[in-house]
């Protein structure tokens, strides 16, 4: 497929890259907003800590020793996983229109479906500690996963799919 643009492949790479990083990114920025402040406010933790924590899914208590390139690490993977849960959106919304269609019902159930595979399947099987959460605080962080996370994807993939023209 020919765009004019001399790459035929341009079209088709815009069309899936502009939502599932939209959507991841904006996902990510949304979780660690909330994580730095949240945490910020109720425990004193300071968000390079909060980076060494998620880095710590794959160093373990090595996170803790090192700050910057653990820092780094947790913000990489964080975005990273997120883009992947974007991808995983998009993908699903090629075959099931009523992702698109119903995008803010949907990412509430999509959300959910992020946080229950962190917290059932990621976390047990990485390298983390094990964190034991207040419930308050779980209890705001599956909403946020819920009710900001999930749609913020949902939302991401409709609008690009429309500014795509399908």
């Amino acid at each position: 497929m020919n765009t004019g643009t001399g790459h035929p492949a341009s079209s088709s790479s815009r069309g899936f890259l502009a939502p599932i990083l939209a959507g991841g990114i904006l996902a990510g920025a949304i979780d660690l907003t909330f994580a730095f402040t949240y945490n910020g406010l109720v425990n004193g933790t300071p968000p390079l800590r909060i980076l060494q924590a998620i880095a710590s899914g794959w160093l373990g208590m090595d996170a803790f020793q090192n700050v910057y390139p653990a820092a780094v690490i947790g913000f990489l993977s964080h975005f990273g996983i997120l883009i992947v849960a974007a991808a995983m959106y998009y993908a699903a919304s090629r075959r099931l229109s009523m992702l698109r269609e119903h995008a803010y019902l949907s990412g509430i159930a999509f959300g959910i479906a992020i946080y229950a595979t962190m917290h059932l399947i990621v976390l047990p099987l990485s390298a983390a500690p094990p964190f034991k959460p207040k419930w308050f605080s779980m209890a705001a962080d599956f909403s946020v996963h819920m009710l900001l996370l999930g749609p913020a994807i949902a939302l991401a993939v409709r609008y690009f799919d429309r500014r795509a023209g399908r």
